[in-house]
């Protein structure tokens, strides 16, 4: 008996997964479709499609405007700036891998030429002492202790500027610190180093925010 109620919920749960899975792959097909016929309407100069790409992508692409400027107006300068760019070499998308990806790498870039534009502080450069002892965390302990993606993301935005814009580009973007060093004009070592003190920077937040408030008692009472 328990046998068999036990072997009914199983194909319940087997058929609700493939059926959640089927849904997932037709989702994606009918969003690879919206956005393709929306592409082409853009590079007709249709406005209205250009409302559509904008309402479909600008909160995503706000928030990663965020994580890279200093303050909020030069992020909502820089969404305005990257949707203008997107309008202008919609034409250059070629049509492999993802839009979304695609218009992801120009808001990248544009944060970066700002970057290089604005900046007034120096990177930190690492010597040759600290290249030494320099390594790189485990990502599998990385600094997470149950702090949710908002509050990790919220940390990263209170970062100063040259630390914030290194630990985006290489934590988050996957860039690596020849990569970076190239985008920003320093060396792989200043990368490094601006990577590391950034890091240090969030893990006293992150050991400030889980450890507990000590209790101070009145020896008087």
């Amino acid at each position: 008996m328990y046998k068999f109620f036990f072997n009914q919920n199983k194909k319940k749960i087997i058929f609700s997964i493939n059926f959640c899975i089927f849904a997932f792959f037709i989702r994606i097909i009918l969003l690879v479709d919206l956005f393709s016929d929306i592409i082409k309407r853009c590079r007709q100069g249709d406005r209205r499609a250009q409302e559509a790409i904008y309402n479909l992508l600008a909160g995503k692409m706000f928030a990663v405007c965020l994580r890279y400027c200093t303050n909020y107006e030069d992020a909502k300068d820089l969404l305005h700036d990257g949707f203008v760019t997107i309008f202008t070499k919609i034409d250059k998308f070629n049509n492999i891998g993802s839009f979304e990806g695609w218009v992801r790498r120009i808001f990248v870039n544009q944060a970066i030429e700002l970057y290089r534009n604005k900046a007034k502080v120096s990177m930190v450069e690492c010597s040759d002492e600290n290249e030494r002892l320099f390594i790189e965390p485990d990502n599998n302990n990385e600094m997470g202790y149950g702090l949710s993606e908002d509050e990790l993301l919220s940390m990263v935005e209170k970062l100063p500027q040259q630390y914030k814009i290194v630990f985006n580009l290489y934590a988050i973007e996957g860039l690596s610190h020849r990569d970076i060093a190239g985008q920003l004009g320093i060396s792989e070592s200043t990368s490094r180093s601006n990577l590391l003190r950034a890091r240090s920077i969030m893990q006293k937040q992150v050991k400030n925010r889980i450890d507990p408030i000590p209790v101070i008692y009145n020896a008087s009472k």
